[in-house]
């Protein structure tokens, strides 16, 4: 139910990090990176803008005080020479003044060292989105067709089956469609299979997370804005409703969406018809909605938190998608898929899955869903070398909490096979050391391991 259908989704975005003191530079890499980005690093200016020629980079997080420019002037250039890279300030010093004149550089936002750590992961996300939103949309029909279409869609079991029907009934209406499933279900993947089987195909399909966006700003981005009509409008914007005009216009967590903003979106949804930002004279798109939720919107509509409304004019058809856990043997198909996608991009064989590992796999309650799995192949590939994946290439957190079995749990076999995986998974797999660890003779191991197929 989920795929990988766009480099974005196959590799983290780059996050470029310009600070001449060393030790900040490295804390504030390994925050970043433990979010699931790729960080670079420049211990300068000059150096940081000939790694912006190299690479595609989302965000910058620069300083203000650097050795060889100023980081608020700095922000003008790469702005100016790199349109679509969004820059977060740091500085140390709480300078007001500096950090007007960076937003108004074109600074995304701008952080206080030391103050404002909790804000760092939040204004990065929220940054790299813009960034992604930034780039244009594309018609679908210069992309790969299977990439987007239902027969890509991994798994076979009845309540992947039971979706895939309900959403190829509604693809080529004009209805809207609500997507509801926990995180990670694989719901942008639906969106993007059903504007490809609507008529829209060859139109853009565009997308946004409305959680990763303040209600100004995401005002903004589904809107567009002209010039002068808040700090920062250098220039007029399209919305992202223009973008998608003809097309789809995906919503994922709709439910983030504030209540002014969703009365405006009603308005659209009945009439089509929208104000930009600062603007008297409105718009008119023909777009096509197809929204998400990982709530329960109906209750919340119910109770006032979410217009009641806008969810009966979003739920004209609602298809709820299956967690991971609710899918057999998917899984297993999921993680061969995973592993053959990942082995692609770094160049490696394919590895063997172990029954071992596909029992594990199995028995795990994937709290994260698809998205988890297809993180956790993803490292197994990093760290392979061509030989099969097992119970011990798995990482350590894996392990954490007991997740693999339930506590309560008095199935002695169980609690022996978690037992042994913990030990070989401990001892890097190396069974001699695991057997030693475990108090039983390196046979033992062996019998056991062929017996509860480890």
């Amino acid at each position: 139910m989920f795929l990988v259908s766009r480099d974005a989704q196959l590799m983290a975005e780059i996050i470029l990090i310009i600070e001449d003191e060393g030790k900040f530079r490295d804390l504030l890499s390994r925050i970043i990176e433990n979010e699931g980005f790729n960080v670079l690093k420049a211990p300068n200016a000059a150096a940081g803008l000939k790694l912006l020629a190299e690479n595609k980079v989302a965000v910058v997080i620069s300083d203000v005080k650097l050795p060889d420019a100023n980081g608020v002037e700095l922000v003008k250039k790469i702005k100016d020479q790199f349109e679509r890279v969004e820059v977060v300030v740091l500085t140390a010093f709480g300078s007001i003044k500096d950090c007007v004149k960076a937003v108004k550089n074109g600074a995304f936002d701008y952080i206080m060292k030391g103050d404002d750590n909790a804000r760092i992961v939040p204004i990065v996300k929220s940054a790299a989105e813009k960034a992604r939103l930034d780039i244009p949309a594309k018609p679908l029909k210069k992309q790969t067709p299977q990439e987007y279409s239902f027969d890509y869609i991994v798994g076979n079991s009845p309540a992947t089956q039971a979706a895939v029907a309900m959403a190829q009934q509604v693809a080529n209406t004009e209805t809207t469609v609500l997507l509801l499933g926990e995180t990670g279900t694989g719901k942008e993947v639906f969106a993007q299979a059903l504007h490809k089987a609507s008529a829209r195909y060859d139109k853009p399909f565009v997308a946004v997370n409305c959680s990763s966006f303040s209600g100004d700003l995401l005002k903004s981005e589904l809107f567009g804005h002209v010039a002068g009509s808040f700090t920062g409008a250098l220039k007029d914007k399209k919305g992202l409703f223009e973008e998608a005009d003809g097309g789809t216009l995906f919503l994922d967590e709709i439910g983030e969406m504030n209540l002014e903003l969703q009365a405006q979106l009603l308005r659209v949804l009945e009439n089509g018809v929208f104000n930009r930002v600062g603007e008297a004279r409105t718009t008119k798109v023909n777009t096509r909605i197809i929204a998400a939720t990982n709530r329960k919107l109906k209750s919340e509509a119910l109770s006032g938190k979410f217009r009641l409304d806008l969810y009966y004019r979003l739920a004209v058809y609602a298809i709820p998608l299956p967690p991971l856990r609710h899918r057999g043997d998917d899984i297993g198909a999921l993680a061969e898929f995973y592993s053959a996608t990942y082995a692609k991009v770094f160049n490696k064989p394919v590895p063997r899955i172990s029954p071992g590992l596909l029992k594990c796999l199995n028995e795990y309650p994937w709290p994260g869903n698809i998205r988890e799995l297809r993180n956790l192949m993803e490292r197994l590939l990093i760290t392979s070398h061509g030989e099969d994946l097992t119970v011990a290439s798995l990482p350590a957190d894996f392990f954490e909490d007991n997740v693999t079995g339930q506590d309560d749990s008095f199935d002695l076999n169980e609690l022996e096979t978690r037992h042994i995986r913990r030990a070989l998974h401990q001892t890097n797999g190396n069974k001699r050391e695991a057997a030693q660890l475990l108090g039983i003779s390196l046979s033992t191991l062996y019998r056991k391991m062929e017996e509860y197929h480890i």
